[in-house]
């Protein structure tokens, strides 16, 4: 049986080094690497591309040829809509070891930088907080992902990867085994997806509360209802009808703006007036995530995570209201900040600490310091001084990427 690997040309090369003549548990695994692999019914390790530590980590999954084949389509429609989710790289068929015994097929995706598993999020010192940043980002990602066509059929804390977003999170989806798209989602099939979600999620958190990890505070199911509540909230926002008051002049203003701070941009809007109750219908017909992320990177070309995006343009709001009048085109003065603001911070940053926070997430997290310094000192203590303050105390004992922690 020949070896096949079907997936993007750019990548086949370094794929196709990796050991498939192997089964994957005997797969050796960098022990940075694989604290960072979350649960899953298969096989899965996470592997370089090469011997190079800044080579291209890659998530290897043994599973069926149909499955494999079929994941790996819906990942690459998902990426293609922009969803949030795992980049899909290759299918990997045909695998015999060195007595020609067939192996599975296996399933490779990009592993997603500087991304946690819940397990490791939720360890050590836990806060309702931390559950709810959690559970509003899992909300949201099934939020856009039903209003893509797309049915999770598992949605679980273990089918998605957590990225740090500002004071929040920003989840991935992970795994796409069960799902599938139409062309619009039923109700029905929506509250299918949200009772499993409900399910998995209070089975999950059980799980981490019986190892003793969870704080004895934190109420499984109270907290899986979180996603579910914040999930409709989301969804009653951008979905159903508004009644406001026509004799408001601003009234439909402020409802976009509603919807540009949960992160929305509206494409499409139906206005119409209701003359006999004397109320203006808002309706929102066409939407799409990333508004925030969207504007900065059209100001600045930094790709962001939202919240990151929201917090980097408050910075640079707040940098050109600064600019005496007159002042230049907001995009002259967005990359004046680039270059005299957010660069410049980063560039304090030693070498060897370098890469353990990601450049957005870093930058919000200086501020946030440089809030609380100031707040101890009674007045501003200046960016230079929180920037030296949170590389010499903060970012040491910081790893998204998975570097040791000194």
């Amino acid at each position: 049986m020949a070896l096949r690997i079907t997936g993007l040309g750019e990548e086949i090369a370094a794929v196709t080094g990796l050991p498939w003549q192997s089964p994957l548990e005997n797969w050796p695994e960098d022990p940075l690497l694989a604290e960072k692999r979350g649960i899953s019914r298969h096989i899965v390790r996470l592997v370089r591309a090469s011997e190079d530590p800044d080579a291209e980590v890659y998530a290897i999954k043994e599973t069926v040829a149909e499955f494999a084949n079929r994941e790996y389509k819906i990942l690459r429609q998902l990426k293609q809509l922009g969803a949030p989710s795992v980049d899909p790289i290759a299918v990997v068929e045909g695998r015999t070891d060195s007595t020609g015994e067939e192996l599975p097929c296996a399933l490779a995706t990009r592993f997603l930088p500087y991304s946690l598993p819940y397990r490791i999020l939720l360890s050590g010192n836990v806060s309702a907080h931390d559950i709810t940043t959690m559970a509003n980002a899992l909300a949201l990602l099934l939020v856009r992902l039903h209003l893509l066509g797309f049915w999770w059929g598992d949605c679980s804390l273990s089918n998605t990867l957590f990225r740090r977003d500002a004071e929040g999170f920003a989840a991935y989806l992970v795994d796409a085994e069960t799902s599938e798209f139409q062309k619009t989602l039923s109700d029905g099939q929506r509250e299918h997806d949200l009772e499993i979600a409900h399910f998995n999620v209070a089975a999950e958190l059980e799980d981490l509360a019986l190892s003793g990890v969870l704080d004895p505070d934190i109420d499984p199911i109270r907290a899986s209802e979180t996603v579910i509540k914040r999930y409709r909230r989301l969804w009653a926002a951008l979905k159903e009808p508004q009644k406001l008051d026509p004799s408001d002049r601003h009234a439909v203003e402020r409802a976009m703006r509603v919807l540009h701070d949960l992160g929305f941009t509206v494409e499409e809007v139906s206005v119409s007036l209701d003359g006999e109750n004397k109320t203006l219908i808002f309706q929102p017909k066409l939407v799409a995530a990333g508004y925030h992320q969207a504007r900065l990177l059209e100001l600045t070309g930094l790709e962001t995570e939202e919240l990151q995006a929201k917090r980097l343009l408050a910075s640079f709001d707040r940098y050109r209201s600064r600019i005496e009048e007159p002042r230049p085109p907001v995009n002259q003065s967005a990359l004046k900040w680039l270059n005299e603001v957010f660069r410049p911070t980063l560039a304090h940053v030693p070498q060897e600490l370098v890469g353990r926070v990601e450049p957005a997430q870093m930058f919000h997290e200086i501020l946030e310091h440089r809030w609380n310094l100031s707040e101890k000192a009674g007045g501003d203590v200046g960016l230079d001084n929180a920037t030296k303050s949170y590389i010499s105390e903060i970012l040491p004992f910081r790893s998204d990427s998975g570097r040791i922690s000194l």
